[in-house]
């Protein structure tokens, strides 16, 4: 199944859609190291993404990271709303040479977020750094994930940041991965 937002704003314009299907994804955000680092998302996480989006960057890239983020949580919640049978709950760490990270996800219906990562640097390029945890921290609460992401060894902040992307990516995998039985992954038979 494919989902599909389309989001227009005095800040950004945004048409992502998303898949779990694994396919080929399209990336065009106007943010060059925010396009690596979701491609790499898609590539481990086993989603598709088509994302065309524009934005005032001539600000900065607050506006198109954010909100990028918020539609894709938007898109993970209508994809659990229609699985209903997930694992539910993943854990990845991912080593990126000197740097490692380490990704806890529960599809819990709770949103919560634990950003437990210092960066070495605060630009990537001409990419504010500051902005992994936006992005993430959008994604998670409109997803309505309990997320802990945990920067556990640093050294180069491109791989400290690539090393993040790619353990949510793949913890998020494990959750997404369908349930054995069928049920509804919770004691209380529902998660909203």
């Amino acid at each position: 199944m494919n989902y599909q937002i389309k989001r227009n704003t005095e800040e950004t314009q945004l048409n992502i859609s998303l898949a779990n299907n694994g396919t080929q994804s399209h990336i065009n955000t106007g943010v060059g190291f925010l396009d690596h680092m979701l491609t790499l998302f898609t590539f481990h996480s086993g989603l598709t993404l088509s994302i065309e989006a524009t934005g005032d960057t001539y600000v900065d890239d607050h506006h198109i990271t954010e909100d990028i983020g918020i539609v894709i949580g938007q898109l993970l919640l209508e994809l659990i709303k229609t699985q209903q049978s997930f694992t539910r709950y993943g854990c990845s760490y991912v080593p990126m040479d000197e740097a490692l990270a380490r990704t806890v996800v529960d599809i819990s219906g709770r949103p919560y977020f634990s950003f437990n990562s210092k960066l070495s640097a605060q630009k990537v390029g001409t990419f504010d750094t500051e902005l992994v945890e936006e992005f993430f921290r959008a994604l998670i609460i409109n997803a309505r994930f309990t997320v802990h992401i945990d920067l556990l060894r640093g050294g180069n902040t491109h791989h400290e940041i690539e090393a993040i992307f790619k353990s949510f990516a793949r913890a998020l995998k494990i959750s997404l991965a369908q349930n054995e039985d069928g049920r509804i992954p919770s004691s209380k038979g529902v998660i909203e």
